[in-house]
């Protein structure tokens, strides 16, 4: 194995499980969340002997990964598979309880994809406003409106009635 290989094997090893759980909350399935994460991988390999910046992996990946998500759904993959409402799989338990997690899930999945994208880089990978412009290639303002626009509807669909009052 070459030294390319075994740094890229290095990084697939300590960061493959946080890139799975950011795709999950993109996607709302485990398992099509393991397929981006694969293709997200495949892509870096690719582009593993042109990377310059190992310092900047975590946000090149991060960006592939929300790429090749929106992409997907601007071919209509969602179109040939569907997702069931029960988990296939679950994650490891986490503060907080299940019930309120499992709302918060159902409720993400319900938010639009690109105002998901924003959540999920903002609120859950606690990148910034400009790091998230970065990874979705727009502008700031996009981010702040789209960010204020999703977690309008993700309260609406938590709580109905708080997102009434709230629109």
């Amino acid at each position: 194995m070459s030294d390319r290989d075994t740094a890229f094997a290095e990084y697939f090893a300590a960061r493959s499980d946080a890139l799975r759980g950011t795709a999950y909350l993109l996607c709302g399935d485990w398992h099509r969340a393991e397929d981006l994460v694969q293709t997200t991988f495949t892509k870096l390999y690719v582009a593993w002997r042109r990377i310059t910046r190992h310092d900047a992996l975590d946000a090149y990946a991060r960006q592939i990964l929300v790429r090749t998500f929106v992409s997907e759904l601007r071919r209509g993959w969602f179109r040939k598979e569907r997702v069931s409402e029960a988990p296939a799989d679950v994650p490891a338990a986490s503060s907080g309880s299940a019930e309120d997690r499992l709302v918060l899930l159902a409720a993400l999945a319900g938010v639009p994809p690109r105002q998901r994208a924003v959540l999920v880089l903002r609120y859950w990978e606690d990148l910034s406003v400009e790091q998230t412009a970065g990874v979705l290639g727009c502008s700031e303002g996009t981010v702040k409106s789209q960010a204020a626009r999703g977690l309008q509807t993700l309260r609406g669909l938590v709580n109905p009635e708080q997102g009434a009052k709230v629109r």
